[in-house]
């Protein structure tokens, strides 16, 4: 697979931070960030006290409406392939904003 392109989109942000804020009751999220390496996409929320955190990784699967997904996680210090609430492990970049499945 690979890199992203110059012009692939961007999770959406603004949805992305919403639907985050929303979720987490505690504490805001006062911005959502996204870096871009290669053929992932790294996306940190940034508390109200400024401390940075990851959430998860999109990964590029050579088509802009298709990524995977990868959630943080704090006691291994490193992301975790995840399965998306339809089942498969890609999807499009606002598809994983949805509660998992058994999550709701």
């Amino acid at each position: 697979m690979g890199r992203c392109p110059d012009r692939s989109p961007s999770p959406p942000r603004p949805h992305l931070a919403s639907e985050s804020a929303s979720a987490s009751g505690s504490p805001g999220l006062a911005g959502v960030h996204v870096r871009f390496r290669a053929r992932f996409a790294h996306v940190d929320g940034e508390l109200e006290t400024g401390e940075v955190l990851p959430l998860c990784r999109l990964r590029y699967q050579d088509s802009a409406s298709l990524w995977g997904f990868a959630i943080y996680l704090a006691g291994r210090d490193g992301y975790e392939d995840s399965v998306l609430p339809s089942g498969l492990p890609i999807g499009t970049p606002k598809r994983p904003w949805t509660a998992p499945a058994g999550c709701t």
